[in-house]
């Protein structure tokens, strides 16, 4: 349970990546969330209940 003030994002939650990193393990290309997801490097997801969330596709920006 997380005891950040303000509470951090839950696991469902769709801003759930931006709960607090207790974890990080740069080497293994991932991080613990204090929401219980873990983060991978390629953005994609594993739920506390097992589920992957892929990477979430971020739309290309022309070259300025």
């Amino acid at each position: 349970m997380c005891e950040h003030q303000p509470p951090c994002p839950t696991a469902d939650a769709p801003d759930r990546e931006a709960a607090c990193l207790v974890a990080f393990h740069p080497e293994q290309g991932w991080g613990l969330l204090c929401n219980g997801v873990v983060a991978f490097d390629d953005a994609g997801e594993l739920l506390p209940d097992g589920r992957s969330m892929p990477a979430r596709s971020v739309p290309c920006r022309p070259a300025a």
